[in-house]
Order: structure tokens, then sequence, then C-alpha cells
């Protein structure tokens, strides 16, 4: 059972669970505030709780809300690409072939047709990224 609770410019989800204690958190990227509390527990107390950390709230969203983002990929040069938790950074290669992805001393070659668009790009390199996991899966089910 979820409720909501309005404090200001604050919006708190409450969420009653088989629990003893209280849980306040606050998640990026909008820096949405959730607190668990026990069933027992009445709706006054809570919200006398939350109260009593407004100033603690509104730190962590103004914390969550600064922090840098990484920007979207766009499967252009110099972005950075991770293989198996190893970074590499990816050079384009725009020839009338066939498009295939090469890994090579730190760097992702991807070759595309001119022209080839962002959205085929990133259905390339998707395509690529699961035919890498097929043969890695491939070999623990035989």
């Amino acid at each position: 059972m979820v409720s909501r609770i309005m404090l200001g410019d604050i919006v708190v989800d409450v969420a009653r669970k088989d629990i003893k204690n209280l849980h306040l958190r606050v998640f990026p990227p909008a820096g949405n505030v959730r607190i668990s509390a026990p069933r027992r527990m009445s709706l006054v107390t809570i919200r006398a709780f939350v109260t009593s950390k407004l100033d603690w709230i509104r730190r962590q969203q103004t914390n969550i809300r600064e922090q840098v983002r990484e920007a979207p990929i766009k499967f252009e040069d110099q972005e950075k690409h991770y293989v198996w938790g190893k970074r590499h950074l990816l050079m384009v290669s725009e020839r009338n072939m066939p498009p295939s992805i090469e890994l090579r001393d730190g760097h992702m070659l991807l070759r595309v047709r001119p022209g080839t668009d962002e959205d085929k790009r990133r259905a390339i390199v998707e395509h690529w990224y699961r035919e890498q996991i097929k043969e890695a899966v491939a070999p623990l089910f035989d």
C-alpha cells in the first residue's frame, strides 16, 4: 500500500511494510522521496518524521540534481563504449561496405556506409553486443 504526503513542494511516497524502522530515501535523477514505514505507525508520526528531515531531503535533492549526468550516446567518434567492463573509444569509419565492428587497442572501430544515421548505428552496435553475449554464453550451456 503506497500513499502520498505533500509537504510544500515536496511529495513523499509512503510505503507500508512489515519492518521495524523507518527508511527515508531520495532517488535520482529527479530527487523523488520515498519512505518505507512499519504498518503499525500512524500517518501523523510519519509526517512528523519527514517534517523533521526536510532540510536533509532538500540537500539531497540539490546534490542529486547538480550531479553531472553522462550525455546520451550519439554513436560518434571519441565516445566511450564498454565491452566486457573495459572502456573503448568509438571510431566511426564510413565506407561502402557492409557494417562491422572490430575491437583493437582500446578502440571500437565501427564501419558503416556513408550517411548512416544515429538510429541505424545504434542498431548495428546493439546487434553486435547481442552476438558477443551469445558467443560467450553458448559454451556455458554445453
